[in-house]
């Protein structure tokens, strides 16, 4: 026997060990229990916590519902509501007073459509219609949603903005239907054959098919319970996301549909999250792209700079060529008269040659020679000189191209000062002085007036 329970034949028990022995008895004996009363006397502290009486005609009982387990009621419980209330039985030992500690509660009107959710859930489960290899996969990206719910519903908004958010490119059809109510599941039934037919008929198919609505009681959500919209939804030819009440909402369309949503806006993400996470994907490749596009730019321009550092100025260029020109000119002229130079010194070597060897035969043969030597030589210089002319005349139109006299013929002129020297900057001169302005024909006397630095 349990420590707890004290024993009959104990003649004196403190009041403690008979409370934690009816305790035990208790809560031993009624682990989980179903009552049905009506509420009374209900109070909502700050805690979060429900405290209440549960009674009938033949009495009542203490009943607490904690924080945690009231988040989960699906209805306002008030005074005076019959109320199925299921839980376990609990004693406080302090005072000696036992209390319904309730896990969960409904509505005494919902008691029978539980029973009757649970044996169309197990038979329907047991023909195998809720099995996973029956259901059709969700397309992952797809072009052309529809929705069938009430157009006056919150939960069409919140699909619509959800998608226009998410993947604005998605073309979304409403199939409308009555969401709560007897004739609802008909409704909704008429709302999938409107999109088989459309689907048959037209070449923009529908990919995917949301039922939506928002939460409510047992009773609003009913005709989403229907067996007859079961089948019809079991044997549909296109996808089906159920997104109907909220996540502590179930109902058999939640387990006959290919998936379920634990609301609205949950079904609404399923099918836009490839193309939200596309948007994203676009969006950092498009930035990505854009860095690259600058680093290249960069790049780029930092060339352009460091060539165009070593780009020479044309003036440069022309000052360097007219340098080399010259220096090609003088080692001309020197070439020339050296060469000329030798040719004196050789004619007057062969001369003195001549005289002091006087045999005629010698003199003939030198003469000979001589001739041949000064017509070689002559060639020799008349080339010379030919090439060095055609130098020069190229030298002089380059000199030419660059002569100060051309400058002053383009409208330039050349400042001097009294002493003859070339005024480059109004530095060398102060006000009063007098200057000669050369043009290209003559030339004139002035006088410097104001002066700008």
């Amino acid at each position: 026997m349990d420590k707890d329970i004290v024993e009959q034949n104990n003649e004196i028990i403190s009041v403690g060990e008979l409370n934690r022995s009816a305790k035990y008895l208790l809560e031993s004996n009624f682990p989980a229990v179903s009552v049905i009363g009506e509420i009374s006397n209900l109070a909502r502290p700050a805690s979060g916590h429900i405290y209440f009486s549960l009674k009938d005609d033949e009495g009542s009982i203490q009943c607490a519902m904690f924080k945690g387990s009231n988040i989960g009621l699906n209805f306002n419980p008030k005074d005076g509501d019959e109320c199925i209330v299921s839980g376990n039985i609990s004693l406080f030992v302090q005072r000696g007073n036992y209390q319904l500690i309730a896990k969960k509660m409904i509505l005494a009107g919902q008691g029978n459509l539980m029973q009757e959710f649970e044996k169309l859930k197990n038979k329907l489960k047991d023909e195998g219609l809720f099995d996973d290899a029956n259901k059709l996969p969700i397309p992952e990206a797809p072009k052309h949603v529809a929705v069938i719910t009430s157009a006056s519903t919150a939960a069409l908004q919140d699909v619509l903005s959800t998608i226009e958010r998410r993947a604005p490119n998605m073309r979304i059809s409403l199939s409308p239907a009555t969401v709560q109510g007897e004739s609802a599941s008909d409704t909704i039934i008429d709302a999938l054959r409107r999109i088989q037919n459309y689907n048959n008929n037209s070449s923009d198919k529908i990919d995917c098919v949301l039922i939506c609505r928002g939460g409510g009681s047992i009773e609003d959500l009913w005709c989403f319970n229907n067996e007859d919209l079961a089948r019809e939804i079991f044997s549909f030819e296109i996808p089906i996301i159920s997104g109907v009440g909220h996540e502590i909402d179930f109902t058999i369309t939640d387990f006959v549909s290919d998936l379920r949503a634990p609301t609205p806006t949950a079904a609404a993400e399923i099918v836009s999250e490839f193309n939200f996470n596309l948007i994203e994907k676009l969006s950092e490749i498009s930035k990505d792209l854009v860095s690259k596009i600058k680093n290249i730019l960069r790049d780029k321009n930092q060339t352009l700079d460091y060539q165009s550092s070593h780009l020479k100025h044309p003036a440069h260029v022309i000052k360097e060529q007219n340098r080399i020109l010259v220096s090609t000119y003088e080692k001309l002229e020197m070439l020339i008269k050296q060469k000329i130079s030798d040719s004196k010194l050789s004619f007057k070597e062969n001369t003195n040659t001549l005289y002091i060897e006087n045999p005629k035969y010698l003199i003939l043969d030198r003469k000979n020679s001589l001739q041949k030597n000064y017509q070689s030589l002559k060639n020799l210089i008349q080339s010379f000189i030919n090439k060095s002319q055609s130098r020069i005349v190229t030298s002089e139109k380059v000199i030419k191209s660059i002569d100060p006299q051309n400058i002053l013929e383009r409208g330039y002129s050349l400042i001097t000062n009294m002493e003859g020297s070339v005024i480059k900057d109004s530095a060398q001169v102060s006000e009063g002085d007098e200057i000669t302005a050369k043009l290209a024909e003559g030339s004139f006397a002035a006088k410097v007036g104001k002066k700008n630095v």
